[in-house]
Order: C-alpha cells, then structure tokens, then sequence
C-alpha cells in the first residue's frame, strides 16, 4: 500500500524518533516472513529538546540532537552504519484521504484538484509542503480517492540538515504511523482492521480494508479525551461499513491502555475484537526489554530492507 512512499531506497536499519526518545533497530530474518532484533537501543531524550509539530519548529539545538542520535547508534552497535530509514514523530506529519467529487479531464487538472484539497485539509501551501499522493479504490459512489500525507518543508529540512550532519542518507524518511501501519498489512491485509497510534498530543487512526486505508484520523486531543475520540472513530465506521466487522486491531504508545481500548471497542460496536501483538504481526521479542510501542514504526521501517 505505501510502497509509493517508500521506493526505491530500503535500508535495512532504521532510526525511530519521538518527543520522548530514540530507537536504532537492525533486524534479522527468521523464516516465513517473520522477524527478530539483531541489534537495538533506545536512548531518553532531554525535555525540549524535540517538540513535533507540523507548523512549528521541531528541534531546539540540532548539534545536541546529532549527539543524542549518534550515541544511540553507538549503543546499538550501527555507528558505521549510512544509509538509514527514519520514522519520524506523528505530529510531523498529517495524512487524508482525497475524494474527487468529478472526474478531471486531464493528469495536469488531477494535480490542481488535489493540490487545492490538500491545502484545504492540511492547512499549509503546497509550495510548503512534501505532498506524497498515492491513488486508492474509488468510494461506493465510485469517485476517485487519493491517499496524501503531507511534511513542512521547513520542518523535514530540520531533520535532514541533523541526518547530514552525521554523514548519514536517509533513503526512507517517513511518519511513525507509516511504519507501524506496516507490520499491520503484514499480518492482514485483506480483512477490515485498524491501527491506533498514540502520542502526547492525541492519536493517528487508520482503518484498513482490503489492503488500503478506508478512513484516516490525525486528532489532537489531551489524554483524557482519547477514549472519547477512539470511540467517535469507531462508531464513523460502523456507521459507514454497518455489513462489515473489523477483524483486529494495533494500538501503539503509552497514552491508552489496552484494556480501556478494548472496553471502548467493545461499547462502539458491540463486539470484541482481538489486538494484536509484536508476535502476531511477525516481530519476535522474546526476553526483550524494549517496548514493541518504541520500536515498531522503525523496525516497520526496517522490515521493508
């Protein structure tokens, strides 16, 4: 589904970013299609010191950050390492689905609608912005609909001017939820299944059928107010696919507890349905001590190498 947004380049290693922290990762294969860790680390970054945002600048002092990235690499053992594939916080980024409400009559008219529309949902010219667009399955009504997620020039030029710094090329250079929404199409790409990716700031939403997302959620919000939000999401789709059931679901970060996610789940749509684990998308961690919820958008990355 994103291979538009990741060819050509997959290194193999991969470069997590938070507010909180940071996570290298190398994987292995292990047969089937499965994976486990080679090689990691993660690392606390100090408060301030990287603050995502899609508008606002993101990084207080980048010489302090190559520091902090450098020696987490270092304890990973992947300080030699070059070419890198970066997840980069959930707040960087914003991702919608476009619908064409006619047909264009030319490419050229496709790119101006599509232009428009994304300005009006993220908010920000696209002369600003690195706008990556990927064509989906029509609607029910048949108009065509176009996957976008969008960075800030000026925020993406933070992080690579760091990424250079170190003598580093980041062939993949991508948002948390990306990566994490890898290791969900891994384990089920054809039933109707979602991802809950949470942050301080809120949660990214996708909902996945047959492969591709059929509805996208950035929302802020305060920790309090994800329940509620997590439960808005759930019923729009039951409302919107009332014949279809989602299968799973992948719920990442520390803002929610997976027994509340349930227990939301659970009132929304009248039924349960099952979270997945590390294990279930086909990342073994067995003895570990890291988090699947640190690692799992930079190993997603990783994965693709």
């Amino acid at each position: 589904m994103f291979s538009s947004l990741t060819q050509p380049n997959y290194p193999s290693v991969a470069l997590g970013i938070s507010a909180e922290r940071l996570t290298a990762v190398e994987l292995q294969g292990e047969g089937r299609g499965t994976f486990g860790i080679k090689q990691a680390a993660t690392s606390d970054l100090p408060s301030g010191l990287c603050i995502p945002s899609f508008a606002e600048q993101n990084i207080d002092n980048a010489a302090e950050f190559a520091d902090c990235i450098r020696e987490v690499a270092m304890s990973a053992g992947l300080l030699g390492q070059k070419r890198w594939s970066v997840s980069l916080p959930g707040a960087v980024a914003r991702t919608a689905i476009l619908t064409l409400e006619t047909q264009p009559a030319s490419k050229g008219e496709t790119e101006e609608i599509l232009n428009w529309k994304a300005e009006q949902s993220f908010g920000s010219g696209t002369m600003e912005m690195r706008l990556s667009t990927k064509q989906i399955n029509p609607d029910r009504d048949g108009r065509a609909r176009f996957l976008a997620t969008a960075i800030k020039l000026a925020i993406l030029d933070e992080y690579e001017t760091v990424f250079e710094s170190l003598g580093w090329h980041t062939g993949l250079l991508l948002p948390r939820a990306v990566g994490e929404s890898n290791w969900l199409l891994r384990a089920n790409s054809q039933s109707d299944s979602v991802l809950i990716s949470t942050q301080t700031d809120g949660f990214t939403a996708f909902v996945f059928r047959n492969g591709e997302p059929a509805v996208v959620r950035n929302v802020t919000c305060s920790t309090a107010e994800v329940d509620d939000e997590i439960y808005r999401l759930l019923m729009f789709y039951n409302d919107r696919y009332p014949d279809s059931r989602l299968s799973d679901m992948l719920v990442i970060g520390g803002s929610v507890s997976p027994e509340r996610v349930d227990n939301v789940a659970s009132e929304a749509l009248g039924y349960t349905v099952p979270q997945l684990r590390s294990e279930d998308v086909g990342l073994h961690m067995p003895g570990s001590t890291f988090s699947f919820a640190d690692i799992a958008a930079p190993s997603g990355l990783a994965a693709l190498g």
